[in-house]
């Protein structure tokens, strides 16, 4: 008997109708895939964006506040109203009492007179730029009606000690006497190292005391962020003295509004009666001014801050429309400050309220 033997099986190809489906369901997965991707991709940029404002815009509050917190520290000087101490452009410091300036100081003067003259004025601003061009500053690409605020005080260390750098010639520096029997009676003394002799003992009367540079700091608003070449992003920025000129410092970016307002003590118990955008201004709290409210007398008693910033993105975000109003503090007239772009950039305020530390503890009431 014979095996017997299967048929063989036909083969077939596959149609173009089974072709095209099999092709179109590809094309349907490959995109869906492909929209996943973008829109994981675009949400991820856009949280670091936001991300990055964030820090930013915390990041300058923490600047701002920190030196706030330091404006008019003189290490241990007394400085008051009445208390006799020296200023000395010259080699021989001469006696001298603190008291309030007749008219606000330039922020920007290289004159160690003007530097004492100052020294009760560890906080001094101006409102929308107002008043800052009939100073010697120069605010490089300076944003127009943005504040400025100017913020006094020493190093927190002495020259040449721990990490503190050494003292420098032609840098600003302060020196405190610590000795009892210091003859003539110089409790402190400010000027150019190499232009004065710096001659204030400590304790033991003998050893010359220790001296901390002089730090006057300008903030503003810059409408580029300093770089080489510059980019047109809104930048805090910071002017340093540094004893003949000023340093540029930029310092965030994204920044691009900046309001400033003012607790003034008019009663000298170390806590603000009023607040005010404009010091230079002020008349008093609504139960009238105790004592004497000048420009001048108003500055020496601010005693508290509250800063207003709006940080934006560095960078647009597609396809969205920012047609939010965001306020940042009152203006001189006491109405809310509003601000509304229109653009595709994502922006957040951020505010905080730093007691003025020396100023206040100088005057506070048990």
């Amino acid at each position: 008997m014979f095996a017997r033997l299967k048929p063989r099986r036909s083969m077939a190809g596959v149609s173009l109708i089974e072709l095209m489906i099999a092709m179109t369901l590809g094309l349907i997965v490959m995109a869906a895939l492909v929209s996943v991707f973008a829109n994981s991709s675009a949400a991820r940029n856009e949280m670091e964006r936001s991300a990055r404002q964030i820090e930013n815009g915390r990041y300058a509050m923490e600047l701002l506040s920190d030196d706030l917190r330091h404006a008019g520290f003189y290490g241990e000087a007394t400085v008051k109203p009445g208390i006799p101490t020296s200023a000395s452009p010259g080699t021989i410091p001469v006696p001298k009492t603190i008291a309030v300036p007749l008219a606000m100081p330039d922020p920007c003067s290289i004159d160690p007179n003007i530097w004492f003259s100052a020294l009760l004025i560890g906080v001094q601003g101006y409102d929308n730029g107002a008043g800052i061009a009939a100073t010697t500053c120069v605010l490089p690409n300076y944003k127009p009606n943005t504040d400025v605020l100017v913020i006094r005080r020493v190093s927190t260390c002495e020259a040449g000690v721990g990490a503190c750098p050494a003292a420098v010639n032609g840098q600003p520096y302060f020196q405190v006497s610590k000795c009892a029997t210091e003859t003539p009676l110089t409790p402190f003394t400010i000027g150019l190292m190499g232009t004065i002799g710096f001659p204030l003992t400590a304790r033991d009367c003998a050893t010359r005391a220790g001296m901390r540079q002089y730090v006057v700091r300008i903030y503003y608003i810059s409408n580029d962020n300093g770089a080489v070449p510059p980019v047109a992003i809104p930048t805090l920025t910071r002017l340093e003295f540094n004893g003949a000129t000023f340093n540029l410092v930029p310092l965030v970016e994204g920044i691009e509004e900046f309001n400033v307002e003012y607790g003034i003590d008019s009663d000298g118990d170390g806590s603000p009666d009023d607040y005010t955008p404009v010091p230079d201004l002020w008349t008093g709290p609504t139960t009238g001014c105790v004592g004497t409210c000048t420009q001048v007398a108003n500055w020496a008693n601010v005693v508290s801050v509250r800063p207003y910033i709006l940080a934006r993105n560095i960078d647009p975000s597609p396809g969205y429309v920012n047609a939010k109003t965001y306020q940042l503090g009152h203006n001189s007239l006491g109405a809310l400050i509003a601000v509304t772009p229109i653009d595709a950039y994502r922006r957040h305020v951020y505010s905080g309220l730093v007691r003025v530390v020396n100023s206040a503890e100088r005057r506070d009431v048990p």
